[in-house]
This record gives C-alpha cells, sequence and structure tokens, in this order.
C-alpha cells in the first residue's frame, strides 16, 4: 500500500512536490527542536553569510531546499527511470567522465550532500554501471524501499561493510564507477579529523585507500536543483589533489559555496564518530 501512494506521489509535478517539500521543510523546523538548532549551529559555524540579514536568508532558504530535498527523493525512486532522467536539463563537465573512462582505471564519484545526490548515480547508470556505497536504514521497513528507488538501470548497492568495501574495490579493478558519500561520518578508526569550513570534522579515509589500491580518478559530482521545479543540472569536476580526508574537504567545501543554501545543514557533520 505505501509504494503504491509513492508512486502516485511521484507522479505529481516537480514544481508541486518541491512547494509541498518547502512547506515540509518549516513543518520539520518548527516540530523538531534538534533539526532547527544544528541547522542554526551548522550554518554559524560555516560563517558564510557576511551579516545577519544575510545569514537569516540563507538559514530561511536551507530549511525549504531540506523539505524539497527530502520530498524529491521519493520523486526520484518512484519515478520511471526515463522520467526521472528527463528532469536533468544540462551536465557540465562530462568531459572529466570520458578522461577518466579512457584511463580504464575507475572513477570514484564524490557526491555530498548537496542538492539532489539522489539523481546523479541515476544519470551515470544510464550509461555505465556504478556501484554506489551505501548506509543500511536503522528502520527496517525503509530498506525495500531503498533498493527499489536505487537498484535501477546499471546501479549497483553496496552496504557500508567489508562486502561492501570488497564490491567497490572489485567494481574500481574493472574500469567501473563507485559512488560515495564522502561527507557521511565514519565508524571510529575508520576516518581522520580535517578541518572543513574552519572546523574539525571526522572525515573518512576510505576514499584514498580505494584511489591507492586502484589508481581510479577522483571526480566530486552534484545536482543542482533549479528554482521552480524546473528539473537539475548536474555538475562534474576533478578532486584536483591526492584524495586525502582533508583535500576532499576542500573540494566537498569548494561545491557548497556555489549552492550553499542547497547543502544539508541539518547533518551532523560535526559529531563525534
Amino acid at each position: 500500500m505505501l509504494k503504491v501512494l509513492l508512486r502516485i506521489f511521484a507522479g505529481l509535478p516537480l514544481p508541486l512536490i518541491h512547494g509541498l517539500g518547502t512547506v515540509a521543510g518549516w513543518i520539520i523546523y518548527f516540530s523538531r527542536e534538534s533539526f532547527g538548532r544544528r541547522t542554526r549551529k551548522n550554518l554559524n559555524t560555516a560563517k558564510l553569510a557576511d551579516s545577519e540579514h544575510a545569514y537569516r536568508r540563507l538559514a530561511n532558504k536551507n530549511i525549504g531546499e531540506t523539505g524539497k530535498g527530502l520530498l524529491e527523493t521519493f520523486a526520484i525512486w518512484f519515478r520511471p527511470l526515463n522520467s526521472v532522467l528527463r528532469l536533468v536539463k544540462d551536465c557540465q563537465g562530462w568531459e572529466h567522465v570520458e578522461a577518466a573512462l579512457a584511463k580504464k582505471d575507475g572513477i570514484i564519484f564524490l557526491t555530498p550532500h548537496l542538492g539532489c545526490y539522489e539523481i546523479t548515480s541515476l544519470y551515470y547508470a544510464a550509461r555505465h554501471p556504478i556501484s554506489v556505497l551505501y548506509r543500511p536504514p536503522r528502520k527496517g521497513w525503509l530498506e525495500p524501499l531503498i533498493e527499489q528507488g536505487r537498484n535501477r538501470g546499471l546501479v549497483k548497492l553496496a552496504p557500508t561493510n567489508l562486502s561492501g568495501i570488497r564490491t567497490l574495490l572489485r567494481a574500481l579493478k574493472q574500469g567501473e564507477a563507485v559512488g560515495i558519500l564522502p561527507d557521511q561520518v565514519p565508524e571510529p578508526e575508520e576516518g581522520e579529523w580535517a578541518n572543513f569550513f574552519g572546523q574539525p570534522a571526522y572525515t573518512m579515509t576510505l576514499v584514498g585507500k580505494l584511489a591507492k589500491s586502484t589508481q581510479a580518478t577522483v571526480l566530486l559530482a552534484f545536482g543542482e536543483r533549479l528554482s521552480w521545479g524546473r528539473g537539475y543540472i548536474i555538475h562534474i569536476e576533478p578532486l584536483g589533489a591526492d584524495p586525502t580526508p582533508q583535500n576532499i574537504n576542500d573540494g566537498i567545501e569548494r561545491l557548497v559555496r556555489k549552492c550553499p543554501e542547497q547543502y544539508l545543514w541539518s547533518y551532523g557533520r560535526f559529531k563525534r564518530p
């Protein structure tokens, strides 16, 4: 029954879904104290606004964008794949993908919690295979929804355990791509402290280990959410440095500064593992 309702919801026009998402963002903000407190704290920590007025404007935009991101996830998961791909209006930087594919050493896509991070892997997987690392949800009922929503095209899911890491390594050695959320706080002993917007953030070391083992190309990618439900633009660029935790955070920060209102500031990026 739930899947039927989600398919009906996914069929709504994207402008309506984003409008409902904006309302949902504000409902969450007023109903969950931790959501609002963490959003305000992280935005203050990042120091992206040069005045109180600019800070409030950015915070207000971010609340709406966070709600859009929540509801659009179900639209991305439960629309027909061809319909989802039509939402992508442009892809800037695809030449970096072609150059990496020509090397045949594999690609590591780093897609932070910025914009629509569900659409990037599906866009790539319409053309080439990609194994995506994901953390299984704590709530069991979400697992089949995630699997159905993400296991489309040439996507293969790899859980955050030893088996999943082996899946990523095998894919890279075959010259394929893998996708990782690089700003997800790793488990103890699986990361290092590195600065992110001037503050220490526990950051995964997995990317560097995979790159060292395979000589894979590391690319940054995110799906920019266009206003008024007009769709998305995918941005791809090289990391441009060795994938150390600090260089990864610097790369993510570079992306976030392009669309700071679309970053998931409500996530506990600066927490201890």
